[in-house]
């Protein structure tokens, strides 16, 4: 999957995001979310996954973006 095959459902509002490449929340083609932000190591996932830490703000964008 491209980037360009995610729609982005954060990031239109506010924060310090000149080149607009910060945490953020999009939804993939098959309705699954994606999430963008700086990598976590409070514990190891299994192989094949990740941690990622975004501000609660960016969470509370993207369910307003989905209308939950």
């Amino acid at each position: 999957m491209a980037r360009e095959d995610l729609t982005r459902l954060t990031g239109g509002g506010s924060g310090n995001c000149d080149n607009k490449d910060c945490p953020n929340v999009y939804r993939a083609i098959d309705g699954s979310i994606v999430v963008q932000g700086d990598t976590d190591a409070t514990f190891h996932p299994p192989a094949g996954e990740a941690l990622v830490r975004i501000p609660e703000s960016v969470l509370k964008e993207a369910v307003r973006a989905l209308g939950w």
